[in-house]
């Protein structure tokens, strides 16, 4: 018998939009980039030839268009990985569940979402201006665990290296380790972007070593951080979302990639605060290539 989703797990609002989003099945585009920032948004949707449908709801921010030719939306998720969940859930409902019937449709859509953010580098040779891709993500929040068959698509060996090296606590959530899809990579990454090891932390102060008045738990964190290798690899960056979004859409059949221009060097001790033209550069690579 068909599965029936009930209104309580599928809230769909009166007009007939998916409940956080506010987007309708029929504005869905494929090919999808994600942002942090709500007025990022604009930024990005300045590229398009025509914008076709606009709306926002909280820090959900969505514009639908075409560039060159090809339709794409930009969607913001706020910060961290618990806004990811609701972002790639509601996305692959508008995809993939019939809102009439409430039940799965029988023909699966793959989407294509690529989150290009911002981040801190955590080696030398990772400067401020540079752009990472996460080829491989660390996912230090936890969510992912709350799905099942998830340990079909993490790196279980680097999950128990990452422990070992990290000295990780047990009081922490237990790490995992998801990499990005492949063909994506390889598609998205221009000569000048680094293919990296990116850690999505729960939090932007202590769960990335920064400490201000409170002294840290652990206070050789970032040192391990640095320190770590695992078969010729080292941990390349923070940020709070990588690892989620491509661990979500592996378990849902979707691609996804996250791309992030490097705004502070958490071992320089260096930021930049206005980076408002790199993330305009990256913009236009990742466009000219998704």
């Amino acid at each position: 018998m068909e599965r029936k989703i009930a209104p309580s797990e599928l809230i769909i609002n009166d007009d007939n939009s998916i409940f956080h989003l506010h987007i309708r099945p029929e504005m869905l585009c494929d090919n999808i980039i994600l942002v942090g920032d709500p007025a990022r948004v604009d930024m990005v949707a300045s590229f398009f030839d025509e914008k076709t449908a606009e709306v926002s709801n909280r820090e959900f921010h969505t514009i639908c268009g075409i560039y060159k030719g090809k339709p794409l939306m930009c969607v913001s998720h706020g910060i961290g990985a618990d806004n990811i969940d609701i972002v790639v859930n509601e996305l692959d409902a508008l995809a993939n569940i019939d809102f009439a019937t409430r039940s799965v449709r029988k023909d699966f859509r793959r989407l294509t979402m690529v989150r290009l953010g911002s981040s801190g580098s955590i080696q030398e040779d990772v400067p401020v201006g540079s752009m990472v891709v996460a080829e491989k993500a660390v996912g230090i929040d936890g969510a992912f665990h709350f799905y099942g068959g998830s340990e079909n698509f993490r790196d279980i060996r680097f999950e128990n290296e990452f422990i070992r090296q990290c000295e990780w606590r047990p009081v922490w959530n237990h790490p995992y380790v998801v990499d990005a899809d492949e063909e994506l990579v390889s598609r998205l990454a221009a000569p000048e972007m680094r293919l990296g090891v990116t850690i999505t932390a729960n939090g932007f102060y202590g769960p990335q070593g920064r400490e201000l008045r409170l002294r840290l738990a652990e206070p050789r964190y970032k040192d391990l951080l640095h320190d770590f290798e695992f078969e010729g690899r080292k941990l390349t960056n923070f940020e709070m979302e990588s690892a989620m979004l491509q661990g979500l859409a592996k378990l849902l059949g979707h691609k996804a990639v996250t791309i992030c221009t490097i705004i502070a060097g958490r071992i320089s001790n260096t930021a930049e605060t206005d980076y408002h033209g790199d993330m305009r550069h990256l913009v236009e690579t990742v466009l000219e290539r998704i």
